[in-house]
This record gives structure tokens, sequence and C-alpha cells, in this order.
């Protein structure tokens, strides 16, 4: 596999590296189709890279082999020399053409050998395009064909080395191609799917995707061929690709459109100088109309390459804000096809689920599909296990509508003294209201101050004819039930995230909750002067060492834990990150942004930290971080003080 290492994600989408001989590449990255022919090339690459902060292309090393002249040049100076660029470049093999006019002048393995000769940072195997619309039989045999070759140029090519998933529509096939792909590939290239792009077949493209995706390996690079619109970078971002590919800009701008992340326009439509980009502004659109054709073409061409790469720019600010999925579902009201795509992928969760963070920063709405997001989902399985019938102690759920300041006088019991399971109605459901803090329900009402204050007023009548009809007028109302709802709620959120292994001792050895003088928030869970668990508005109790050290006596063995191999642990108890290829196991339950006791290999407690990769990346990516540590063993816990909103 190649040398990539993964920096920050949300969910399956990745901020990553990966090396090239002629340098780093970021992704995920949009990767412009150059002509090999720079004649023929309308903007050079290295005014792309200047100008658009483009910096690695794809080009087609069938077309330099075919031209006698080209294939001269490009043997004798590399195709660095051939395009004038020195930076990352990915050589195309020609399978597209093959599929196009049935036939190439060249074999698979002179192609690759000549991808090694002129020197292509990322060689690609010359793979046999399968139409959406084969058969299953013909789907196969281009699979099992497409996997020979790619056998064959593993052993054939040191460097980089790019292998395409087939299988067509085909779910078993998708998943073979997946697998094959993995063992021997670099950048594992999503193929076979160019019609379904320019036919807007979004949601048989999601199909097709999710079929392959859990089955590429977390260390390959992932590229979906076609990905030229911008509209589509954050929907395949989703997916977890780390590069697109376009000849868009080029191809639309012959046609005089327009790309934009909400759609396509055609250049006669356009009446004003709406476009206020720098590009815009020294030529406004009004006149590039009135260009003569060359010049015309490559000014929307410099266009739509301004507006793919700040649209890319865009995927990667909210992978690093946790907000993709907001970004896919407001892109998505570009065309009703690609929304039906993108709802074909919440039709999947499973497949989101082993690298879906446990929670995120915020969570905006935008519309009733945003309830159907991963998150969504995740948090629902956990609150039905949360409200499992086996707790016997859990009365009939009641409802009541929360308001600011009315918690502090609801009563969390009867007047018999048994617990009350009040919720309250959410865009989420019914949601008990010791949990209205969790993510992603409390980031979603934040707004709203729906947390008992010690200074909380009268509750409105609309509450208390709620509240009075369950326990009746007579009921003290005017008592304040702060600390009791606190008691319910440690109890409650160790409940939900760790089970009654650590909810049964908690409210047995009387734990304290403490809150925020500022927001009234649930911030910490004390025993004596221990802070054991430190909680951010995400809701989630995160242990501190002292928790920790609690937690690992609590909980069966393996729960909760990566265990790290005897050579990091003297680091990791000092308090460094966790690298991947040090990991020797971690429970598949944990996710990415979850808090992990790391153990070494006898089981001894050395530190918490915070999950960057899933479970079943870890050793599998041999560079980065694993698991940057938040505690540990060699500083005592002190003084908690108030965080910010963004701090914990």
């Amino acid at each position: 596999m190649g040398d990539f290492e993964l920096l920050e994600r949300d969910g399956l989408a990745r901020i990553g590296r990966l090396a090239t001989p002629h340098g780093p590449l970021e992704t995920p990255t949009l990767l412009p189709v150059v002509h090999p022919d720079p004649g023929r090339q309308p903007i050079p690459p290295r005014e792309i890279r200047r100008r658009f902060g483009l910096g690695a292309f794809i080009t087609s090393s069938y077309i330099a082999y075919r031209s006698p002249e080209l294939r001269e040049r490009a043997l004798a100076s590399g195709i660095h020399g051939l395009i004038d660029f020195d930076g990352p470049v990915m050589t195309d093999s020609g399978a597209f053409q093959q599929h196009a006019y049935g036939h190439v002048e060249i074999g698979p393995t002179e192609i690759l050998e000549f991808q090694n000769r002129i020197g292509a940072d990322i060689a690609t195997v010359l793979d046999v395009f399968v139409e959406p619309s084969a058969d299953h039989g013909e789907a196969e045999a281009g699979v099992r064909l497409t996997s020979e070759r790619a056998r064959a140029a593993r052993k054939g090519r040191e460097g980089l080395l790019a292998v395409p998933v087939q299988g067509g529509t085909f779910a078993d096939l998708r998943a073979e191609s997946a697998l094959e792909a993995s063992a021997v590939g670099d950048i594992l290239a999503v193929g076979g799917v160019v019609p379904l792009w320019e036919q807007y077949r979004f949601p048989e493209l999601a199909d097709a995707v999710v079929a392959a995706r859990p089955y590429l390996s977390p260390a390959g690079v992932v590229h979906l061929f076609g990905t030229g619109h911008p509209m589509t970078f954050a929907f395949g971002a989703l997916l977890g690709v780390d590069l697109y590919d376009s000849s868009a800009y080029h191809k639309f701008a012959r046609r005089d459109r327009l790309l934009l992340p909400e759609g396509t326009v055609p250049l006669d439509q356009v009446r004003e100088n709406w476009c206020q980009c720098t590009l815009c502004g020294e030529t406004p659109l009004a006149e590039v109309a009135t260009l003569p054709d060359a010049e015309r073409e490559i000014a929307l061409a410099r266009h739509n390459l301004l507006v793919s790469a700040e649209e890319m720019a865009r995927v990667r600010q909210s992978i690093r804000d946790g907000t993709l999925w907001e970004l896919a579902e407001r892109r998505a009201t570009a065309h009703p096809a690609l929304l039906a795509g993108l709802r074909t992928l919440k039709d999947h969760p499973e497949v989101f689920r082993s690298s879906e963070p446990e929670s995120r920063r915020t969570y905006r709405e935008t519309g009733i599909d945003s309830f159907r997001r991963p998150a969504v989902d995740r948090w629902r399985e956990r609150l039905e296990r949360f409200l499992a019938p086996t707790d016997a102690r859990r009365p009939m759920v009641r409802r009541v509508p929360l308001e600011p300041n009315s918690l502090a006088r609801i009563p969390p019991n009867d007047a018999s003294g048994s617990p009350l399971g009040w919720s309250c109605p959410t865009p989420f459901g019914p949601v008990p209201i010791e949990l209205i803090e969790t993510y992603p329900v409390g980031p979603a009402l934040a707004e709203a101050e729906f947390v008992p204050q010690p200074d909380a007023g009268p509750m409105s009548v609309k509450v208390f004819e709620d509240v009075s009809q369950a326990l009746g007028r007579e009921y003290p109302w005017n008592r304040d039930w702060v600390a009791e709802w606190t008691r319910r709620q440690v109890a409650a959120l160790l409940r939900f995230r760790y089970g009654d292994e650590v909810a049964g001792p908690a409210r047995a050895r009387a734990w304290i909750g403490e809150r925020s003088r500022r927001t009234g928030r649930l911030r910490t869970i004390r025993e004596e002067d221990r802070v054991l668990f430190q909680i951010g508005n995400d809701g989630i109790p995160r242990p501190t060492f002292a928790g920790a050290q609690w937690l690992v006596e609590a909980l069966p063995e393996g729960r909760e834990r990566v265990v790290v191999d005897a050579d990091a642990a003297p680091f990791v108890g000092e308090g460094r990150s966790l690298f991947s290829r040090f990991v020797r196991t971690a429970d598949p339950t944990l996710a990415p942004g979850s808090s992990a006791l790391l153990v070494d290999p006898d089981g001894a407690l050395l530190a918490v930290g915070r999950l960057l990769l899933a479970p079943h990346e870890m050793g599998v990516l041999r560079r980065g971080i694993a698991v940057r540590v938040t505690a540990h063993r060699h500083v005592p816990a002190g003084p908690v003080e108030e965080l910010g909103p963004d701090e914990l």
C-alpha cells in the first residue's frame, strides 16, 4: 500500500496526505484532466496551480502513446516534461477509450510499462470497463479480467498503482472487485460509473459505491472516476472519496456552460453580472458572452476551474468542521436526482456506522432528511438499548414539553418517591429528559436552554397543566428539583454510554454531578474531590485518568480498550499520541471521537485518549495517529476550570 496518512475526518470523509515522488498530495482533492498535447490544453498546468491552487493532475498515457510525436517527447522528458509540470501526475491507461472505440492499440502490460518509463507518479491498470447495462455474466468476466491484470501490474510496478473497481450494478461483484483491488492497489478507483454521472443516475451510482465501500482497504486512497461537477463533490466525500478527476471544466466551457455548486447555467441565459469572483471581476459574464470563440472557451474554463477549486476547499473545511452532511444536503437541492442519490446513501447507515464519529461540534438541520443521517440512526439504536424493557426500574414514559427554566420545577418522582420517566417531544422523537443534552439532540436544540437552572422561575401554564394531570395539583410544586435531577442525569448518562456496569455503582456510591455556573449544563462527575468524568457540549461523559482507573475495574476485559504495543507503552504512558502501527487490538464498538482506555499488553492502564481512527483502521494504516491522548498516568487530576463551548 502507498504511504497514506489520515489527518482529520468526518465519518468516511478524510483529510489525508499521500506521499508521491513529486511531493505530497493532499486529499480530498480535484485532479483536473489535462491533455498530454500542450497545444490542445486550454489552460497550462502551471497556471492552474498558481491561480486556482490545484496542484496535481491526471492525463492520458494512452493518448500520449498513440501519437508518435507525443510518445517520443514523453519518453525523452517524462510525462512531467511533456505537460510542463513538476507536481504529482496520475496517468490513465486508455480503458475508457477501449470501451468507447472497442479497442486500443496497446495491451495492459505495454501500457503499464509505458507509464513506468515516462515517470507517472500514479499509474493505472488497463481495466475492463463494465457498462451499467451489462448482465451479471459480462460484469463478472470484466471483474475477473481486471483482477488478473491488476495482479500482473503489481509485479511490474514498484510505484503507486491505481486499480479500478468494476462490477457494474451488481453488489456482489463490486464487493469482490473491491477486495481484489485492495490486495494490490494503492489507489482504489471506482470505475464503470461515468455513464451514471453523465445521465444523472445518482441513486444507481450510490448503490454501486455503497456496495464496494466496506471492502475498500482503509489504507487505500479512493478515487471515483468522472466526478467532475462541483455540485457532486460533497456527495462523493460522504463516501470517502479522496481523489476526483475532472474534464468537466473544459467540456462544459466548450458548450458555453458555467459550472456552479448549485448546478449548470448556460451562458446565453446570463443577463446580470451576478458572479463577483476574481475572474468575473476582470471580465464580467455579460462581456464573456461577446468574446471570440477561443477566448470565450478559455474564460469559461477558468471560471469553471475556480468554482471547482473553491467547492473542493469548501468540502475540506466542512470535513474539519464536522458539517459535511449539512453541505451535501444543501448541494443535493441542485437536482432532484442528486437528492434521490443522497437519500439512497441514507438507506444504508450500516456502511457509515463503523466510521461515524461519536459526536460532532454541532448538528444543523437543513430539512426533514437531516433526521435520517447516520448519527441519528446510531443515537436511536443506543436510545433503544437505554429504554430496553429489561430495566424494571423505568416506568411508563410520560411526555412534557420543555421550556427554558422550567425543568427545575418538574418533579422527578411521584408522591410515593418512585422515579418518573419523563420525556419531551423533539424533532428526533420523544427523548428522556435526562438525555436531552446528548448528541445529536443537545447541539440541535442548543438555542433553547433546556437545562435545570438553580434560579428557575415558575413553569408555564401549559407545562403545569401537563405535569399536574399526572401528579395532581396537591403536589408540592414550590420545591426546587435541580439536585435530584442532577443525580438522575449522572446515572442516566453513564448508563446511556457504558451500561449498568458503570451506572449501577455510580448510584450506589453517590457520585456528584456539577453544573456550569453559566449555562446550567452538567459538566463534571465527581467522587469526593476527584473528577471522574468531564462532559462537553455533546453530553457524553468522558473519563479523566481517575475515571479511567475506575472503568478498568468495572468493565469487562476488552470493553472500551485499545491495547498498545509494548514498544510504545512507555511513550503513551507519558502522554504521547498513539500511532496506528503500535495498536495491537481495539474494542470494535468504539468509534472515531470516542474516549478509550489505553492499556498495555498486560491490561495495565496507560492513558485515556480520543480516537481519530476507527478500530478497523488501526494497524492497517501504517502512518499517522490512531488515538490522541487526553490524560495519562504521570499527571494527577487537578481542579477543573469552567470550559468554553468548544473546549470539551
